[in-house]
């Protein structure tokens, strides 16, 4: 008699009495963990998917967990057969979008000007002598979401990309949205969150296949609370009102001259050269964060005349409306509907998650991998939305027009959408599309004067722009005026990587620019339920706030 344990893809046959995290070393599945499965860092952490109850009972070290997490050190087989399906915090290839295309920066690459540079064979950073070698020079540029991370191995001298690797961001277990992973590093000590990213961030470094000593500098961009989470800041004050980092906080107060971070490669967790530096482009305000200051550089902003307006879509939205001469931003918690979560058949853009939808006149399913469904990711939830309204099979409230209460797009593999993923998807949208009217109501103008329309991220690069404006997503604009970017917060994070002057840049774009705090308007709740409605948004909702 024997458990069948399944981790990740690999299985194994196993008597009862054996850790989760034994069988994975038997496996050569690595498990990340500071303590060789004492049970002491937490960090060796996995989802059970399967055969929960062959495991034995939550040990206390495992206290602070919630749903089908464990710590695969403590959780031990106890069954004698049966079969234990589990998931390490990185599943999959994922599909991410690593770089950005159809972006100023790229058509025009400002002058090499990095911090780090060679005297001989002296290696300086900011002028400072760190180090003595004739060896390579690198440079990370990392894009910190909450639902995926996006790093980039960079040749200082050069400029030459090396290598780049994107991992689904480990820290789920702590909550799918910004304001739940505040919540848990709050009421949990240790900066489990910090340790297990940093760990997850630790392989990736390692996978580039150079030595780490040869990594002077990380250049890190992301949202306020993961920013501050991987710096090992106290993020309670980003879960309340008015919901200020401690730097802008310290910023506003002149205890400080901007919001960017910097600490030293031997405090930081990562491997690489202890003298080296990790530094984190400044914030822009509120939950508007250092992702979207390295989007403005990437999209040329500072010098930009025409009128324009950058949408980076994700769990928190963040909005920038303007040109050289006004900016105003704002975010929206949108949450992590169109990222697969809180949605029954959601699940990231691994392999099997449907991303294209075609319902009629014949139904054809674009699925990663080109394998089996196993469920719906971002651009697949909008296709098949889109779909259903152009087929009338849901009405404008989001309501099946049949009675029923969901719609099976592949009944074989049991992957569906229901009535209340619609209402998780809807609400999502709202937020987004309030987010858009009051932030170009309070700036003057209608969406019909924007000259560029930016959408950037992975999640935007691929969704059908066709789709998207029928059900209300974005504005009824001409597609020769929305330009998708795809990874502009990566390309933002390299330029500054490489150029110190974009640094400075990037400090004065982030002076310059308005913060609109737009859960202060009036206005706000009327937007949102408007928005909620899946039809195009900009007949509705600009009538309802004239």
């Amino acid at each position: 008699m024997s458990v069948t344990v399944q981790i990740d893809s690999r299985r194994i046959e196993s008597e009862a009495g054996v850790t989760l995290f034994g069988l994975a070393k038997r496996m050569g599945v690595r498990i990340p963990t500071s303590c060789s499965g004492n049970g002491n860092c937490r960090e060796c952490l996995v989802e059970i998917a399967e055969g929960g109850e062959s495991l034995n009972t939550r040990a206390p070290e495992e206290e602070h967990l919630q749903g089908d997490f464990r710590l695969s050190c403590r959780a031990t087989l106890e069954a004698g057969s049966g079969l234990v399906r589990c998931q390490t915090l990185q599943r999959g290839a994922i599909q991410i979008e690593e770089k950005g295309v159809r972006l100023p920066c790229l058509d025009v690459p400002p002058p090499l000007g990095p911090a780090v540079t060679r005297d001989g064979d002296r290696v300086r950073l900011d002028g400072e002598e760190i180090d003595r070698t004739t060896g390579p020079l690198h440079g990370l540029a990392v894009d910190l979401g909450t639902t995926t991370v996006s790093m980039r191995l960079v040749d200082l001298e050069s400029g030459r990309i090396k290598a780049s690797q994107s991992f689904e961001n480990p820290q789920r277990f702590g909550g799918s949205d910004v304001l739940a992973r505040v919540k848990f590093d709050t009421d949990h000590k240790g900066r489990l969150l910090r340790r297990t990213l940093a760990g997850y961030m630790s392989r990736a470094i390692e996978s580039f296949g150079v030595p780490t000593g040869s990594i002077y500098e990380v250049v890190l961009v992301g949202n306020p609370v993961m920013r501050d989470l991987f710096f090992g800041l106290d993020v309670y004050p980003l879960g309340q009102m008015p919901y200020r980092s401690v730097t802008e906080q310290e910023f506003r107060d002149g205890q400080r001259p901007g919001t960017h971070l910097a600490k030293r490669g031997k405090q930081s967790l990562l491997p690489i050269h202890p003298d080296g530096r990790v530094y984190a482009l400044p914030l822009i305000g509120s939950h508007v964060g250092a992702d979207m200051t390295a989007c403005l550089l990437a999209t040329g902003l500072v010098r930009e005349e025409r009128t324009v307006a950058v949408m980076d879509i994700g769990t928190n939205t963040e909005l920038v409306i303007g040109n050289r001469h006004k900016l105003q931003a704002a975010s929206c918690p949108a949450g992590p509907a169109f990222e697969g979560g809180q949605i029954q058949c959601g699940m990231p853009a691994l392999d099997g998650a449907i991303e294209r939808v075609q319902l009629e006149p014949e139904q054809r399913l674009g699925v990663i991998g080109d394998g089996r469904p196993t469920g719906l990711c971002g651009s697949g939830l909008i296709d098949l939305l889109g779909e259903l309204r152009r087929t009338e099979k849901i009405n404008s409230c989001g309501r099946m027009t049949d009675d029923s209460d969901r719609f099976s797009i592949d009944a074989e593999n049991d992957v569906y959408l229901t009535e209340e993923d619609i209402s998780q998807l809807a609400q999502a949208k709202a937020a987004n599309v309030a987010g858009l009217h009051l932030l170009h109501q309070n700036y003057g103008i209608d969406f019909s004067d924007l000259d560029v329309f930016y959408l950037a991220g992975g999640f935007a690069r691929h969704i059908d722009l066709g789709h998207a404006r029928r059900i209300g997503l974005i504005p009824d604009l001409p597609d020769e005026r929305i330009v998708q970017v795809g990874n502009a917060a990566l390309e933002g994070a390299t330029l500054a990587l490489l150029s110190v002057a974009a640094r400075e840049e990037a400090g004065q774009l982030v002076r310059s620019i308005e913060h609109v705090e737009l859960e202060t308007f009036p206005e706000f709740f009327h937007c949102f339920t408007d928005g909620a409605q899946f039809e195009p948004f900009q007949s509705r909702v600009t009538e309802a706030i004239v």
